[in-house]
């Protein structure tokens, strides 16, 4: 059986990517756009890893990040934060949300898939 990624992000555009990289690595996909339906669809999708954008409306990735990883629920998911805020205070604030690690935009499928099977 393939491992689960939740994608979330805010563009269609990439979730469609990553989700047609992700399958072509072997991998299942989930992908939502709102990050306020996260817990929702981990509830429903019982992913083995998370991709996080960070710039999104309502709630950003690093929020998010954080509030995933001060559940006891949910805070053995890894978290890959997958985005274009790639200066080292970025990164380092990332780490400190408890990312489990980070991709930076744009990247390649092999950057994107060696990422997930880290963790997966």
């Amino acid at each position: 059986m393939s491992k689960k990624v939740l994608i979330v992000d805010d563009s269609q555009a990439e979730l469609h990517l990553m989700q047609s990289m992700l399958q072509q690595g072997g991998f299942q996909s989930v992908g939502i756009s709102d990050p306020t339906r996260i817990e929702e669809a981990i509830e429903e999708e019982r992913p083995n890893v998370i991709l996080l954008d960070v710039v999104m409306p309502r709630r950003n990735g690093f929020q998010a990040c954080r509030d995933l990883k001060s559940q006891q629920t949910y805070s053995n998911i890894p978290v890959i934060l997958v985005t274009s805020k790639t200066a080292p205070s970025d990164r380092y604030w990332g780490e400190q949300q408890g990312a489990n690690g980070y991709v930076a935009k744009p990247f390649t499928p092999d950057e994107l898939l060696n990422a997930v099977k880290r963790f997966a």
